[in-house]
């Protein structure tokens, strides 16, 4: 992005690094309650609102409505799973459908495997992580996003591998459920992976529509 842009809006980037942060440096810090929940929901949130300030068209509130729900479910998760489960849902929907307005007109052999893959795969290892149907069929829809992700237009190595990450992050929460307790490994690595796959969504998919703009000069 143009560096006046990116002087402008860098403002909302950092302050959602911050707040994603903040939330893991402290998610085990007695404040607990509400206000470490609204601190979760900020980092995510706050990309919803880089996305409207930087493009304000139907496809940047299609991303933006992405990014807003999985803050949504980034707090309900805290409060049931199955609520922060719904809200991702309805992330992974909306996404979908933006990556579907996007596709890449001639995806490669070796591009279509790697759909293929996320696709079939990903709700494959869910179940046999969790054998829980529920799991099953969100990682249905996660598996779509994760492949339309990888088959659109948009930079792959940054949307597609930021919605590979999400997959990522949730397996190993469902590693982590199949385990029935805690996962050093998931506790240190599921955030991370979650938030810097957002980020990658969020900005990737940005700079790709504002590249589309006649005479984008800021």
């Amino acid at each position: 992005m143009p560096k006046r842009a990116l002087l402008k809006h860098r403002p909302w980037l950092l302050a959602s690094v911050a707040a994603a942060t903040a939330f893991y440096f402290l998610s085990n810090d007695p404040i607990g309650g509400i206000q470490l929940m609204l601190l979760k929901g900020l980092g995510v949130a706050l990309l919803a609102i880089y996305v409207l300030r930087r493009h304000l068209s139907v496809d940047g509130g299609i991303l933006a409505a992405v990014m807003a729900l999985s803050a949504i479910g980034d707090m309900a998760i805290e409060v049931s799973f199955i609520a922060g489960g719904a809200a991702f849902f309805l992330a992974h929907i909306a996404a979908i459908a933006l990556y579907f307005r996007h596709r890449r007109q001639h995806p490669t052999s070796s591009q279509k495997l790697a759909g293929a893959a996320l696709f079939i795969f990903t709700p494959v290892i869910s179940y046999l992580l969790t054998k829980d149907a529920g799991v099953t069929f969100y990682a249905a829809g996660l598996g779509t996003m994760a492949a339309l992700a990888w088959l659109s237009r948009f930079p792959r190595y940054r949307v597609g591998v930021g919605a590979v990450l999400f997959v990522v992050s949730d397996w190993l929460i469902f590693y982590r459920m199949g385990q029935g307790g805690q996962s050093a490994l998931a506790d240190w690595l599921v955030w991370p992976l979650y938030y810097s796959g957002q980020f990658m969504i969020a900005t990737g998919v940005v700079q790709s529509l504002r590249n589309d703009l006649p005479l984008d000069r800021d």
